[in-house]
């Protein structure tokens, strides 16, 4: 077999080896700054609620971002794009450690900053595409490196996480901010030194008519949400702005089927390969991304005060979050073995019914601190599972030329999901006051029930999906040929 057809196991080792360290670094920004964001609230002069702008800004700028990032990934190369995109997500991360500490601008400037920071999220997509694309389309080896790369990915999370929490006594919080800068500073070497360059690509154009239908579309549906959280569900400027949302959507469709290289494929991601995929994706999203705050102050509520809650403190909430990293992990290196078995659809399969088994076991089993463990680790691994085989089940069923768009999508309709959930569930979770405050209301314990509920209904919805639509043959090579 030519060499030039199938890399060597050497350089795609190397190639694995220099993206590890960017998904350590991918793991750092999504660990580090949820035990300080108090401390950073303090530090700007702001209330604890205003933080949530930091995610939504995060949110929205990482829907938008990851489409057109992942199309000029496949009309000017990955690595390139890999390269611009981890330039942009430094000078963010940058912008939030140098924002100022005095007066009302600080918090506008972090929030910029945390919009730009969200280009981290086309990371994996892309280094998933340069992995395919070295290893000559080999589907099992693309999943044994996205197992590699998310194990990778959780490590860094878990170093983010103690090291900021162990460094906000210690340092001031400008200080503080600027180590998580200085790591993804040195990924732009990393990128640049540890990647080959792209080959020669194919001419094409980026569809901007699509991208500002889909702009306007996302902005519209994101502000809905934004506005459900903040105005409540009774309101009606937040559903008139879904609304318009969605019709822009369906204009996008129309749109976009008269391009003839369109941002958004709709004949890619309806193919019947592609959107059971894009569909789990989603559905993922709701849990992965919308579920993790509601866990924390269910966690920390005190059973003398609201009647339910496993009064932990914020240790046992650090060792939670950190089983749940754990679990996710083995789920990603367990990939590759269930893939061998089921096949890459089956082992999403298996992940969201693990997810599904994981969440629903809260419903009755939420009194002490050895059923969150046990929850919280059955989700884990199944979590594991599709973070890791997402990306891939859509690059092997995306035509060659469209590898980084389906990869991103996986991440954008995820991420869209997330959003959704998060404003479901802050309605579900309305209360008066804050749980720490004893003369103030606390969330009603249906609306944890709610959500555990949720999370377990979209991912066992997601499982039937993926094994009730039948796949067009061609769209996945038998595992371990």
């Amino acid at each position: 077999m030519s060499t030039v057809a199938r890399p060597g196991a050497q350089t795609l080792v190397a190639i694995v080896g220099a993206l590890s360290v960017v998904e350590v670094a991918s793991g750092v920004l999504q660990g580090f700054y949820t035990p300080v964001f108090t401390d950073v609230a303090r530090a700007l002069g702001i209330g604890d609620g205003d933080v949530n702008w930091f995610e939504a800004a995060q949110l929205v700028a990482s829907a938008l971002l990851v489409p057109v990032l992942a199309r000029l990934a496949d009309l000017h190369g990955h690595r390139r794009v890999l390269l611009v995109s981890t330039a942009v997500t430094a000078l963010g991360t940058w912008v939030m450690a140098l924002a100022p500490t005095t007066g009302a601008a600080g918090f506008g400037v972090f929030v910029v900053g945390s919009a730009l920071q969200g280009a981290y999220v086309v990371w994996l997509p892309l280094e998933v595409a340069v992995v395919h694309r070295r290893a000559a389309a080999d589907d099992r080896r693309t999943r044994r490196a996205a197992g590699t790369l998310v194990a990778f990915l959780q490590v860094g999370v878990l170093v983010g996480a103690l090291s900021s929490g162990a460094l906000v006594t210690v340092l001031p919080v400008p200080v503080l901010l600027a180590l998580p800068a200085v790591v993804v500073t040195l990924c732009l070497a990393v990128v640049r030194f540890g990647i080959e360059p792209d080959r020669a690509r194919a001419p094409g154009r980026l569809d901007l008519p699509g991208l500002a239908l889909l702009t306007t579309a996302l902005l519209l549906v994101m502000a809905g949400l934004v506005a459900v959280r903040l105005l409540g569900p009774g309101a009606v400027l937040p559903w008139l702005l879904v609304a318009a949302g969605l019709a822009t959507l369906v204009l996008l469709v129309r749109v976009e089927a008269l391009q003839a290289e369109p941002l958004v494929d709709v004949p890619v991601l309806a193919a019947p390969g592609q959107w059971p995929i894009q569909l789990t994706a989603f559905l993922f999203g709701m849990s992965v991304l919308g579920a993790q705050v509601p866990l924390s102050t269910f966690a920390r509520a005190d059973p003398a005060v609201t009647g339910y809650g496993l009064g932990a403190a914020a240790s046992f909430v650090s060792v939670l979050i950190g089983l749940y990293v754990l679990t996710l992990l083995a789920g990603a290196l367990l990939l590759p073995l269930v893939a061998r078995a089921l096949g890459t659809r089956g082992a999403m399969a298996a992940g969201c019914a693990t997810v599904a088994v994981g969440y629903a076991l809260w419903l009755p089993f939420h009194d002490t601190a050895a059923q969150a463990l046990t929850n919280m680790g059955v989700a884990g691994v199944g979590s594991g599972l599709l973070v890791a085989a997402l990306p891939t089940a859509a690059v092997a069923a995306a035509p060659a030329d469209r590898t980084g768009f389906a990869a991103g999508m996986t991440n954008t309709t995820k991420t869209i999901g997330g959003a959704i959930a998060s404003a479901v569930f802050a309605v579900a979770l309305a209360a008066t006051g804050g749980i720490d405050d004893p003369t103030a209301g606390a969330a009603p314990l249906s609306g944890y029930l709610t959500v555990w509920a949720v999370c377990a209904a979209t991912a066992a919805v997601a499982g039937v999906v993926l094994v009730s639509v039948r796949q067009r043959p061609g769209t996945e090579s038998v595992p371990g040929r």
